[in-house]
């Protein structure tokens, strides 16, 4: 009687004990998912754990990872020094796609360099655009475009890579706690470059605290019936450069979507998703050179040239060339579109939420209309029923 008391007294207090024990943190909840699948890529590991990439990143700062200064023109000035790293990897993503390109940044000739000016006293449209002009990284081999507005945190992380040897990376995340750019390091003499940076930006409180928002919701299209769509078409015809789109949309207050939707009548053809497969597959078929745009709300990043290696991988549609990949979740397209504006061909694709995840462009020099090549490209893809 006395023994099976004590058992009941030691199982109570196991009970007790297993009650008021402290849940496991976020570090501990990443080790077990990593032990279970040890392939989880850490944007996937994230959204299981129900957390931001940046913030599972912060688990592991003081090993390997080390927190970068970000406020400001912080940025900014990372990506100006990163100009000095050598060959790069650089990594871009949305949700449904990655761009990754190997080369050496290009640099803006120390006379041409307006950034030098970004902190001057001028007008705010003026301000605003110096502040996303980096000192090179216009076309070359990495080429981007960016929006750092929308740039919050930034880390610099050393881990072994797949191979065992150390990987150095640059890494940097919007408000959200998600991924706007990776750089990665792909060269032994810009290890001290690389080490000086980190150096020079490193935060002194080495925090994993991080004040990340929430993902608002997208915003709603404005009504078709509310759009000026005679104006709109107006305008859309007096285009004289592509690069007018981006103000006809704002001015109108369509989406991109809508905007392609609502264009005039034989300018815009819809494709089935599955042409994104058959554009890639024919323009390394037949070696026509293409421009790929792939980014998100704080980056841009393009790649322009021939592409070899194609195929379908791991839920993916793929390029797979030695210092350039692509990878599409093809199956997640909900519709692309052959666009006809300024004299420019381009074909675009959309995800089932309505957002671009890469369009594309034939290569062509300034001045010059793009290719015919390109353009029967295009135009030959498989069509909407």
């Amino acid at each position: 009687m006395k023994l099976s008391k004590l058992v009941l007294s030691l199982l109570g207090s196991l009970l007790i004990a297993n009650a008021t024990a402290a849940p496991a943190t976020l570090a501990e909840r990443w080790s077990t998912l990593r032990t279970e699948q040890p392939k989880l890529q850490i944007r996937d590991a994230a959204r299981a754990l129900g957390v931001s990439e940046a913030q599972l990143l912060a688990t592991n700062i003081g090993k390997g990872v080390t927190r970068l200064q970000a406020d400001g023109n912080q940025p900014r000035e990372i990506m100006r020094a990163a100009l000095d790293l050598g060959t790069v990897q650089a990594i871009t993503r949305n949700e449904n796609g990655v761009i990754e390109t190997t080369g050496v940044a290009s640099k803006f000739k120390q006379a041409g360099d307006k950034s030098e000016q970004a902190d001057a006293k001028q007008d705010p449209e003026t301000e605003a655009r110096q502040r996303n002009i980096a000192g090179g990284y216009l076309g070359g081999q990495i080429d981007l475009r960016f929006h750092f507005e929308n740039w919050k945190y930034a880390f610099a992380v050393e881990q072994a890579g797949r191979d065992g040897k150390p990987t150095r990376s640059l890494q940097f995340f919007d408000a959200n706690g998600t991924a706007v750019h990776k750089i990665y390091l792909r060269n032994e003499p810009g290890v001290a470059v690389y080490d000086k940076l980190v150096a020079t930006f490193r935060m002194p409180q080495q925090s994993a605290e991080l004040n990340v928002l929430a993902v608002a919701p997208k915003a709603a299209e404005k009504p078709d019936a509310e759009i000026d769509v005679k104006e709109f078409q107006l305008a859309w015809k007096d285009m004289t450069d592509v690069h007018q789109f981006a103000q006809i949309m704002r001015e109108f207050h369509l989406s991109r979507e809508q905007a392609l939707r609502l264009a005039p009548a034989g300018v815009v053809e819809r494709v089935t998703p599955e042409a994104l497969r058959t554009l890639l597959e024919n323009a390394a078929k037949d070696k026509v050179a293409i421009m790929v745009f792939l980014g998100n709300e704080g980056l841009t990043q393009i790649y322009s040239g021939k592409i070899e290696k194609t195929m379908a991988a791991g839920g993916f549609f793929n390029v797979l060339d030695p210092d350039f990949n692509l990878h599409i979740r093809d199956t997640a397209l909900r519709s692309g579109w052959v666009v006809k504006r300024g004299g420019v061909t381009s074909v675009e694709f959309f995800d089932k939420e309505g957002t671009q995840v890469v369009s594309f462009f034939g290569v062509r020099e300034r001045g010059k209309p793009q290719p015919q090549a390109w353009v029967d490209l295009a135009d030959s893809l498989p069509k909407e029923k």
